[in-house]
Formats: C-alpha cells, structure tokens, sequence
C-alpha cells in the first residue's frame, strides 16, 4: 500500500529517489503531457460554463485522479516513490527544508524570478520549460512575493468546520466546504499557496513547478480529513445539473471515473498520519 509522507519526513533516499523519477518523467516527456492536461483545463473551466477541474464541484476527485495518475508514472519509473505532501500550515518559510537544494530548490533570484539552485534550475539543462504561458523556459519562483502569508492552522480549521461539501451555483461563487479549500471565497487556502509560491505555479501551467504535486497532496489530505470529519455529508450535486460533473458521472479527459469513484482514498494509498 502506498503512503504518502509529510514532506518534512522524508528520508535524503527518499528524496533523492523521488527527485529522480521525476527528472525521468520530465526527459522522457511524459512530464510534460500532464502540465499540457492542467493548463487545458485551467482555460477550460469557466464559471458560466462546462468546469471539470476548477471551479466546481469535481475540484477535488479531479485533482484526486491527476494525482494517482501522476503517482503511478512515478512508480513505474521507481515502484518505491510516492508522492509526499507539504503542510503549508507548519512548513511556511522560504528556508524550510523543501526548498533546500538536495530536493525541491529555493526561489528565484530578484531579476527574473529564475530558479537558480537545486535539480530544477536551469543551470542543470535537465527542466527546460516547454509548455509555457510566455517565451520563458526556465523554473520560476517568487517565494512570498504575490502573498506574504500562507495559510495558518486556524483557517484551516475554519474550513473543515463547514459542514456543506458545495452548494449552487456550483461555481467560483459557491459557499461551502470545496470552494473555501479551492479559494475563491473567505480565508483563500489552495488559491493563495500557488500565489506564495509564484512564477508558474501562479499560472495554469503550475505543474511545470514540481511543488505542485506536494500542495495538492496536501489539498487532497485535507479533503480526507473533512470527509472523516462530517461523515454524513458526501459529494453534491448527485444528478441532472448542467456544465458540473454530477456524483455519478465521469469526468473528462478520463471518462472512466465518477466522483463516487475517488470518494475513498485508502484503496490507492495512505497518509502517514490522519
């Protein structure tokens, strides 16, 4: 069984190993074909309109499934790697082990936000920015600069105190649970953590950041911890409600898994603590 550790955690093997698959993924250029798949949908998904992975309801058990397709790229590259999680709540500084150049790097320099150490920067030839929003092709960073504070421990907790997973109209506008985690109302979690980060994290092309995967690990936990919290409140909309995915129904560009699907992690994996 896979499980997914605290970042913090993690051994300098287990750093290392994972550093490599995906240095693997990212010269075979399987890599970039799931930056290729964020950025569409990021454009895609509109408040007036069809939303998949923003936006709406499916925020979770589409970054879910994204997730678990990612992991196991990794693992067919090395069968020991899993994706680990950053708690932002405790690891919130730019001098946090996370940034460190044995595993993610740190920010980028003041001139034009270049990752200039660890096995992302450019310097290393091996992370050439290919899908992009400008004509940049290096990593970049600019840790606090687009928001000085990330999320504390409190806000956290004021979002899993809500006892509604979504509500109409589905949207950027909703209150309840999903769409305070997703950021588009009251205290801003996920939102403001790619904001903190900047360069492309702040874009649709954010997986290009391998910080990505670690929020969104992190983002996925937290949706455990509501579920385990307000067990008699499952994913809405259940049926018949336009431009959203709807409980039992599949979501693109999979077609093969509903959100009734990924409502259970633990057939996939663990995290290390609950």
């Amino acid at each position: 069984m896979t499980v997914r550790k605290n970042q913090a955690s993690l051994t300098a093997d287990e750093k290392r190993r994972f550093v490599a698959a995906v240095l693997e993924l990212k010269r075979s250029g399987r890599y970039d074909a799931f930056v290729t798949t964020h950025n569409a949908f990021i454009l895609g998904d509109t408040d007036n309109g069809e939303r998949t992975g923003h936006r709406s309801p499916s925020f979770l058990p589409w970054h879910r499934r994204f997730l678990l397709e990612f992991e196991r790229a990794l693992q067919a590259v090395d069968a020991s790697v899993t994706l680990p999680y950053w708690d932002w709540t405790v690891d919130r500084s730019t001098r946090s082990s996370l940034w460190a150049p044995d595993f993610l790097g740190g920010t980028g320099r003041s001139l034009d936000g270049r990752v200039m150490d660890g096995p992302f920067a450019a310097s290393t030839g091996n992370w050439p920015i290919a899908v992009r929003v400008d004509g940049r092709t290096y990593l970049r960073r600019a840790l606090g600069a687009g928001v000085r504070e990330l999320p504390t421990r409190a806000e956290v907790d004021s979002v899993l105190a809500m006892p509604t997973y979504d509500m109409a109209p589905w949207n950027s506008g909703s209150d309840g649970f999903r769409n305070h985690l997703e950021g588009w109302r009251g205290v801003n979690l996920h939102n403001r953590v790619h904001v903190w980060v900047g360069g492309q994290m702040a874009t649709g092309v954010s997986p290009n950041d391998p910080v990505f995967w670690l929020h969104h690990a992190y983002i996925d936990k937290l949706w455990a911890a509501w579920q385990r919290r307000h067990p008699g409140s499952g994913y809405v909309p259940a049926a018949g409600t336009p431009d959203v995915v709807d409980l039992r129904e599949t979501m693109k560009p999979w077609n093969d898994t509903t959100p009734a699907d990924l409502l259970d992690h633990t057939p996939h994996y663990t995290f290390d603590t609950a």
